[in-house]
Parts: structure tokens; C-alpha cells; sequence
């Protein structure tokens, strides 16, 4: 219907006794509007939080490799008898653990890790398919507690931010929480082996074990073919973390 039809008819029903016609109610037109407002809000709110996320997602992708877990190296234990020796070698920091001074909660702390370190270990070796990968990282994981936890032991006034951000990246890079936490008790070993005559042989032992040690420990990242590398590793280890326990007696 065209403009001038529609005026027309209503001139003739004004002429109409009792008609009274009552302009357009403008609140049709302003909800309509109040309606549009509401729905261009809502798909601008949504492309806003659309954006956010993608931008949050982008930036935990380009997040620093410390940030990252760790990709855990899966080879060894290709037949039973490596096994049987990588579980072996495991026990004796269960035997180190059950023989720790508990002095104090730091060294009891310290004492049950590693139980837990041995354990972690022969679960890991003696497992096979997917739920080996999560074992490793326990196995990673309760490696940087122990040094976490000697560290705190033999060095009570350590910093609460160095506590706090190795909690922190304790279930993400244990490897770097280990190295840091390792050089600490290093420090500390060769500081008290310096005031006590008594500690000299055992810090000596401790040295050589800890270089075997490192050394065994890349032999067996470069050369995964070489059988009952990892179980000597678990060796060298086992003696140094022993001479370590030497300095809570």
C-alpha cells in the first residue's frame, strides 16, 4: 500500500463517528532499536571473548621452552635382563632412604623421597606401554624433589622465592630443578668437607661418583643402544647420594 492510499484512507475513517485513529507509538520503533542494540552487543561480545582466547592461546604456544614439559626420553629396557637390572639398581635408594637421619622434618622430607625415588624407578622400568611415559616424568619428577629437599635440609636460610619458584617448576622441568638444587648441595658439600676433616674421604667419594655419574648419565642419552648403561647410572648415584647423607649424620 502506497503513502497516499494510506492517508486517504485514513481521512476517511477520521470522517467516521466514534474512529479516533492514534498516531504511531514511537516505543515500537525504540524497541525494535532497544532490540538490534542488544543483539550487536552480544556478537560483539562474543567476537571480543572469540579474540581473547585465541590470543591467550597464542601466547601459551609461544611460551618459553622452561614453560614446556619435559619430553621424557622412553628407550632402554629392550629385553628382561637390562629390566631386571634397571629395577636392581632402584632399590638401593629405597635401602638409602630407610637409612637416613630423621632428625629434624627437612631430613625426614628428604628420607622419604627417596623411598620415593626408588620406587618411581623400578615402576618405570618394569612398565610397558602408554603409562610408561607418565612414569618417567614421576621418575624426573621425585629426582628434583630429593634435591629439593636435601638442599633444604642442609641449607635452612634458603630463599623463599628460590622454594616457591622451584615449586612452581618442579612438574614441568625437573631437570632444571635438579641442576639448580644438585649445584646448591655441592656448594654445601664442598663448604663442610673445607670445616670438617672428618668429611674430606666421603666428599672425595662423592666427586668421583657424581662425575661417573654425569658421565654414565649423556653415554646413556647418546648411545641408547648400549645395554646396562642406565642401571651403572643408577649405581654411580646411588654411592653419591649415600656420601650425601654422610652430612645429616
Amino acid at each position: 500500500m502506497s503513502p497516499e492510499s494510506t492517508l486517504t484512507l485514513s481521512r476517511t475513517l477520521e470522517g467516521v463517528h466514534g474512529v479516533h485513529l492514534v498516531p504511531h507509538s514511537p516505543f515500537v520503533l525504540e524497541e525494535i532499536n532497544q532490540h538490534e542494540d542488544i543483539h550487536q552487543r552480544t556478537c560483539g561480545n562474543s567476537v571480543f571473548g572469540a579474540s581473547q582466547r585465541l590470543i591467550v592461546q597464542r601466547v601459551w604456544e609461544q611460551r618459553p621452552s622452561c614453560l614446556r614439559p619435559i619430553k621424557c626420553s622412553l628407550h632402554g629396557d629392550r629385553h628382561v635382563a637390562e629390566t631386571i637390572a634397571n629395577v636392581i639398581t632402584s632399590l638401593p635408594f629405597i635401602a638409602l632412604g630407610l637409612h637416613t637421619p630423621r632428625k629434624n622434618l627437612n631430613c625426614k622430607l628428604y628420607a622419604n623421597s627417596l623411598i620415593g625415588v626408588g620406587v618411581a624407578s623400578s615402576l618405570y622400568h618394569a612398565s610397558r606401554g602408554r603409562l610408561r611415559k607418565y612414569l618417567r616424568w614421576a621418575d624426573y619428577t621425585m629426582i628434583a624433589t630429593t634435591t629439593v629437599f636435601l638442599s633444604r635440609a642442609l641449607r635452612n636460610e634458603n630463599p623463599k622465592l628460590l622454594m616457591a619458584a622451584s615449586a612452581l617448576f618442579l612438574p614441568v622441568q625437573p631437570l632444571m630443578v635438579s641442576a639448580i638444587h644438585t649445584g646448591m648441595i655441592e656448594v654445601a658439600f664442598a663448604k663442610r668437607a673445607v670445616q670438617d676433616p672428618d668429611l674430606r674421604m666421603a666428599h672425595n667419594v662423592h666427586k668421583m661418583s657424581s662425575l661417573l655419574g654425569g658421565a654414565l648419565f649423556i653415554a646413556d642419552d647418546v648411545f641408547p643402544e648400549t645395554p646396562f648403561l642406565h642401571a651403572a647410572w643408577h649405581l654411580a648415584a646411588a654411592i653419591g647420594v649415600g656420601t650425601c647423607n654422610k652430612l645429616l649424620e
